[in-house]
């Protein structure tokens, strides 16, 4: 019979929990936003959302198991992510997953957020299959060689800025609301991606490793050698987001190549993106590959994914005493070589 698991996510600023039998038969799942708390300051401010987290965390559990129409003896084992993420958030979860399992005397599961994304285009698969992960958020962008569920091994990641941290600080650099990656990818729909040439940082470097930060800059030196009067947002929006998409696109293409992948899977909150889609469809099919997102509503931060990636290892329960990891850390993540 297959296992049911309530799992929380608190690792930013999205309050989530959802209940999951086996590996796809969703029986609730809630998400609380606080884009609007944090967007007066153009950030999320850690303390702010764990105490946002705090407050809205029994409600949301107590609604997404009525929606499962359980009651926590109907549930068994609990996951939270813990880690990486911002430590008070993660530790709101945690906590409140640990105290869960301990009440109902079940098994308490700690899972890796990236984990979480990285799994989540195979939501609903027993299996999962060999292929090139890229994992690109607000505060990561990985690359990984996944053989199967347990055996990754990390190819690249970014030197500085991720991919969506660069998306939100460019979209404020132009006076756009935050979070700022799908305003710039709105307006850049309507500008012309060629107007203005900004540099694809480590594009042909030898590694698989990115760099964000010298666009950003690159951006900002602009900005400020123009009059706001003469800037054209959609351009700029469309120019900055084809830099962007054209490393990411390269790199993946780059580390399949070199691990024998014909499968690239991407997931995280900037596999949004319609112009990251489209530019890797269209090399996918000139090199012969094939791509996969999460569905839409796992791409962002969710309680979903956590229970996916829960579900392959039900019977390996964490210790009630693990402790939050805040910074992601390779070494405790990955196994197995190209």
């Amino acid at each position: 019979m297959s296992r049911i698991l309530l799992a929380i996510e608190t690792s930013c600023d999205e309050t989530a929990v959802a209940v999951l039998r086996g590996h796809k038969d969703v029986l609730g799942h809630r998400i609380a936003t606080q884009a609007e708390i944090h967007a007066p300051y153009g950030g999320v401010v850690p303390e702010v959302a764990s105490r946002n987290h705090l407050a809205i965390l029994p409600r949301l559990v107590r609604t997404t198991l009525a929606d499962a129409g359980l009651e926590i003896a109907g549930i068994d084992a609990f996951a939270a992510t813990t880690g990486p993420g911002l430590a008070a958030a993660l530790l709101v979860g945690a906590s409140a997953a640990k105290g869960l399992a301990l009440g109902a005397g079940k098994p308490f599961l700690a899972v890796n957020h990236i984990e979480g994304h990285m799994l989540s285009p195979f939501f609903g698969e027993a299996r999962i299959a060999p292929h090139l992960a890229l994992v690109v958020s607000g505060g990561h962008t990985l690359l990984f060689d996944v053989r199967e569920y347990g055996d990754y091994r990390l190819l690249g990641r970014t030197r500085d800025d991720a991919a969506g941290e660069a998306f939100d600080k460019v979209a404020k650099l132009l006076g756009l609301g935050y979070p700022g990656g799908a305003e710039v990818d709105r307006l850049a729909r309507d500008g012309n991606p060629d107007r203005f040439d900004f540099p694809r940082s480590m594009l042909d470097s030898k590694d698989l490793d990115f760099s964000f930060s010298g666009l950003k800059t690159s951006v900002r030196y602009f900005l400020e050698k123009r009059p706001s009067a003469t800037v054209d947002l959609p351009d700029v929006c469309a120019s900055f987001q084809e830099a962007v998409v054209d490393v990411l696109v390269g790199k993946s293409l780059a580390a399949a190549r070199q691990c024998g992948h014909s499968l690239i899977g991407i997931s995280g909150g900037v596999s949004t993106n319609r112009r990251l889609g489209e530019k890797l469809e269209q090399a996918c099919v000139k090199a012969g590959r094939v791509w996969r997102a999460a569905p839409p509503e796992l791409r962002a931060d969710n309680a979903l994914m956590i229970a996916y990636a829960a579900s392959h290892r039900v019977d390996r329960a964490s210790p009630i005493t693990s402790d939050v990891r805040p910074n992601f850390d390779p070494a405790a993540f990955i196994a197995g070589s190209c």
